[in-house]
């Protein structure tokens, strides 16, 4: 489930559904069940997805063990001794039919990223791809806006949207392995730190000193759903004291005022 700790913003209230479609339930296996908004990627989806999210954080039902959001469900995992199917999907439709409720602030990071040809080995083919110099790329990079739409593939892995159209470049034909952890890669929308040192189709972009994976078991990862990553540029020399020092940047959030 996810558990990160956040604020409260009490004067901004927003629905639960926030927006989109009310959901589908289906019943998987006798331990879990499937919230869906919607059969195709959305902003709306996926909105009511981190929406849904957040309020069985604060209000988690009898018996439910984690939630995995992803883009346009979550599945909700549940010990079939203290609960059922059927029980689960009226707490969740009790919290839906909730109009407004108040609504965690999500947070905003400032991630600093190098883009120093050392550490972005496919900077010049996505510059090649896109028709643009190489700090043209930079620039269209630094200004996406990322938020964290879901956790997968591996521990950490956090996929963001928000890729500017003029570098979403596809996948490559075949992955190349021993891709360092810290890693910015890029496919189509989406763009990713990694934190382990694995195999990716994606494109390298740059590298950020960032440290995504947590002690903390209850918070394991930094990011929570929803959360938004402004890009910060740094040269090498700042992302070698930033990664001696195992960055992690603090979390900020809008004021009571200001709109999220």
């Amino acid at each position: 489930m996810n558990s990160v700790a956040r604020k409260t913003v009490a004067v901004n209230t927003v629905p639960v559904t926030d927006g989109g479609d009310p959901p589908t339930f289906k019943a998987v296996a006798d331990h879990a069940l499937l919230v869906e908004f919607g059969q195709e990627i959305s902003d709306a989806a996926n909105r009511s997805v981190a929406a849904l999210d957040r309020a069985l954080d604060q209000n988690p039902p009898n018996g439910l063990l984690e939630v995995v959001p992803a883009y346009v469900n979550l599945l909700l995992d549940f010990d079939p001794l203290l609960t059922d199917h059927d029980t689960l999907q009226a707490a969740v439709e009790d919290l839906l039919t909730t109009d407004h409720r108040p609504a965690p602030a999500t947070a905003t990071y400032r991630i600093p990223v190098c883009y120093d040809p050392t550490l972005a080995p496919d900077l010049e083919a996505i510059a090649a791809a896109s028709g643009m110099n190489l700090e043209a790329v930079i620039a269209a990079h630094l200004t996406g806006d990322y938020r964290v739409i879901m956790y997968g593939f591996a521990p950490g892995y956090a996929y963001l949207d928000g890729v500017p159209p003029a570098i979403q470049i596809p996948r490559k034909p075949a992955a190349v392995r021993g891709v360092a952890a810290g890693s910015v890669i890029i496919a189509g929308p989406q763009c990713l730190i990694t934190t382990l040192d694995m195999p990716t189709g994606w494109s390298v972009i740059g590298r950020s000193p960032t440290q995504i994976l947590r002690s903390d078991n209850s918070r394991p990862f930094l990011f929570g759903i929803g959360d938004r990553l402004l890009i910060e540029r740094v040269d090498l020399a700042t992302y070698e004291r930033l990664s001696a020092q195992q960055h992690v940047p603090a979390p900020e959030y809008p004021s009571a005022n200001e709109p999220r």
